[in-house]
């Protein structure tokens, strides 16, 4: 059930009523889930992530995505593995903000997101910002401005 507040935001309510209270249970307001959708989008990446470099790196679906040879790729191996370690802490600790439903914490794995993207973008290869920086940065953007309309959301 979508119900508009007096502030003029929507929100989200269960469809069946709570048998103790006879109300609704409030699943939040637009902003917020959609935040947690991006959220969760860049976790899936980070995931995607941890695969590549640490299981298909060295192989000929690694070799056409990260346009290496193979000499490259071998010499390159355990630098991959251990990068592709650090995309899934990335993607626990957003996927551990999620199921905590903990703002703290999916704010703090996002901005480590951005900050390793801009320096993946700066050192490595520009496409990076794009890849791993710009989602996130949605998504925090997209969570400051659901927090700023808190206040009118306990309308």
């Amino acid at each position: 059930m979508i119900r508009k507040l007096p502030s003029g935001r929507y929100r989200l309510y269960s469809r069946s009523k709570d048998p103790g209270t006879g109300k609704r249970r409030n699943l939040g307001a637009f902003q917020t889930r959609a935040a947690d959708l991006l959220v969760a989008l860049v976790a899936l990446l980070h995931l995607g992530f941890l695969v590549l470099e640490m299981f298909l790196w060295d192989t000929p679906t690694g070799h056409r995505i990260f346009a290496m040879t193979p000499e490259v790729a071998a010499s390159s191996a355990v630098l991959a593995m251990n990068q592709g370690l650090y995309n899934g802490f990335l993607a626990a600790g957003l996927a551990w903000g999620l199921v905590a439903d903990r703002r703290d914490l999916k704010l703090f794995f996002l901005g480590c997101v951005i900050v390793a993207g801009i320096f993946g973008a700066a050192t490595a290869k520009p496409s990076i910002f794009f890849m791993q920086a710009l989602p996130a940065i949605v998504a925090l953007g997209l969570m400051l401005l659901s927090a700023r309309g808190a206040g009118a959301a306990s309308d």
